[in-house]
């Protein structure tokens, strides 16, 4: 399991997650529009959920129906598919 960047992110990229993350697996890039956990490098600690301030995180298993799509995007940013 890994968790989720959802549609809450875009257009937001505040970095709580960031800060919090013990393994660093969150990534993003200037021209990026969100952020992006990395779902081989993710220890599912949950440490970066709570500090999200628009709630756009999720444990991929819990990721709400209307952002289903954003599993999808997480795990190719990283050419990876679930």
């Amino acid at each position: 399991m890994t968790y989720i960047i959802a549609e809450p992110c875009v257009d937001v990229k505040d970095g709580a997650c960031v800060d919090v993350c013990p393994v660093d697996c969150i990534y993003t890039e200037d021209d990026d529009n969100q952020y992006y956990i990395h779902p081989e490098e993710c220890i599912d600690c949950a440490a970066c959920e709570p500090v999200c301030p628009v709630l756009a995180i999720f444990a991929e298993e819990d990721t709400p129906v209307q952002w289903e799509t954003y599993k999808d995007i997480n795990y190719e940013y990283f050419g990876e598919s679930r």
